[in-house]
């Protein structure tokens, strides 16, 4: 694509050329904001992120031969260096990349879900009911990029901008019309999503969480990166969570229609008469869902009243779409989501649930929709991360030490931080009166011996990790299969006591 193409859509303070370069009949090959990717003919926008500034990487792209580069403060280049200079190099690479895969987000449907718990397992309802409807759907989030027969990782639950509009051009080249999108408070902030029309806005709960040093300063932050979603992206539908306390907060700002869902009070799509059940590998819920004078009755194998939320949510954005409430609910009752209460029954009677929980809030909703099916012990296995939102172990510690019969404290992606200080920051929450626990730092080892000394009819909840196939240990992704573990044990199962 001509530099001067581009240029037409990039927010520019200046543009500083001694190279001869003419920008009328300069071809862009590639867009890059990572120094070890460029190539000849590429351009690299230099971005600043929370640990490292891709304006020190400049020098490197230099040397890989790109020659073309955006800026948001000086650096020195060689003269040969065309060099354009924008306000915002985040928003830069928004509005270039999706100039250079021609605007993909306005041929599709784009359905944008944020909020702090449900995230994930909403956008995978409604990606998999649409998907089963016969609509080719893509989902972009925490468990990865998925279209057609593709899977690709993500790092982020929001990937950067250069990476969505490729995936964005990828789908429509596969014939997918509607793409599910998590939206994260950090996507919001750093501009990812910049310039996308979202067609519908999913608004699921709000509590305080990424908060810290390279997150966002306060709740107010974090609350406010939130609300720009509904109100800066051109939502035409809004479907929002009437229960949270700052729903009508965040909603506020938009009149485009809405729909609201609700376990409590009236709603468009209200969840009455709610029963949980256990059978074997599953542990799941009925409702019925109210419509109007329209009641249909549904059933999702995922446990606790924040899996009926996220099924009101498919629900409701399903109808959207024109698609009726019965015919949601007939797909809703097969859905599996990786890493989101992945349950297996182990051979001895016990089950174990794998659940991203990975701060206070969403460990107590766990434990709490986990203790309604009366398990003979509730076991929880949980760290917490390294180097960052050290406010969580402190929410977790807490809320498991009073929620669980007995905790296995191990390590989650500890990364350059040590296990066993993240371990005996956490334990410091563990009073006199408190659940009993012991500490693994070894996350395999920790696993293991949850399972070895379960009992017939045990609940172990593997907290933390969720989807993630990983550790972080030392800066390096170590692969981290939980499901392997359990498959493991199962067949050289061996009973014992605990």
């Amino acid at each position: 694509m001509l530099i001067s193409e581009l240029l037409k859509v990039v927010d520019y303070t200046e543009i500083i050329n001694r190279s001869g370069i003419d920008p009328r009949t300069a071809d862009i090959k590639a867009i890059c904001c990572d120094s070890r990717k460029v190539s000849e003919n590429s351009m690299f926008v230099c971005i600043s992120g929370s640990m490292n500034d891709g304006h020190d990487y400049a020098w490197g792209a230099y040397g890989r031969m790109c020659r073309v580069f955006v800026i948001e403060h000086p650096i020195t280049l060689p003269d040969d260096a065309f060099v354009i200079v924008a306000k915002d190099t985040r928003v830069a690479l928004a509005q270039l990349s999706s100039a250079f895969y021609d605007h993909p987000s306005k041929d599709l449907t784009v359905i944008g879900v944020t909020g702090t718990k449900g995230k994930t397992t909403s956008s995978l309802m409604i990606y998999n009911v649409l998907n089963a409807r016969g609509i080719p759907t893509g989902y972009i989030g925490s468990n990865g990029i998925y279209f057609t027969d593709n899977i690709y990782p993500t790092i982020n639950t929001t990937p950067e901008s250069l990476e969505l509009h490729y995936y964005m051009r990828e789908m429509l080249n596969e014939g997918v019309r509607i793409l599910v999108m998590e939206v994260s408070s950090q996507a919001l902030k750093m501009a990812r999503v910049h310039g996308i029309k979202f067609d519908i806005c999913v608004y699921t709960n709000l509590s305080p969480d990424h908060i810290g040093e390279h997150e966002h300063p306060d709740f107010d932050d974090y609350k406010e990166c939130k609300h720009s979603l509904f109100t800066d992206y051109g939502a035409d539908y809004i479907v929002y969570n009437a229960d949270d306390e700052y729903a009508e907060e965040m909603i506020a700002g938009n009149n485009c229609k809405k729909a609201s869902i609700s376990l409590f009070k009236a709603a468009s799509f209200k969840a009455e008469d709610i029963k949980y059940f256990r059978s074997s590998g599953c542990v799941g819920v009925n409702f019925n869902c109210i419509e109007g004078e329209t009641v249909i009755p549904v059933s999702v194998p995922f446990p606790g009243d924040f899996s009926v939320y996220n099924a009101l949510t498919a629900v409701a954005v399903c109808d959207g779409l024109g698609i009726l409430a019965s015919d949601v609910a007939s797909s809703l009752k097969d859905i599996r989501v990786k890493g989101r209460f992945e349950t297996y029954e182990l051979p001895n009677g016990a089950t174990t649930v794998i659940d991203y929980a990975h701060n206070g809030v969403s460990l107590k909703a766990a434990l709490v929709a986990l203790r309604a099916y009366e398990p003979k012990r509730l076991i929880c296995l949980f760290g917490s991360v390294g180097g960052r939102t050290k406010i969580r172990r402190a929410e977790l510690g807490l809320v498991a030490s009073r929620d669980a019969d007995f905790c296995i404290l191990t390590s989650d992606n500890p990364d350059r931080e040590s296990p066993a200080v993240i371990i005996s920051e956490i334990a410091t929450y563990f009073t006199n009166g408190t659940c009993p626990y012991v500490a693994i730092p070894d996350r395999r080892k920790a696993i293991e011996y949850a399972l070895e000394n379960s009992e017939a009819g045990d609940i172990i909840l593997l907290a933390g990790k969720g989807h993630e196939s990983y550790q972080m240990i030392n800066g390096v992704r170590e692969e981290f299969s939980e499901v392997d573990i359990i498959k493991e044990f199962c067949e050289k199962y061996q009973p014992s006591i605990m």
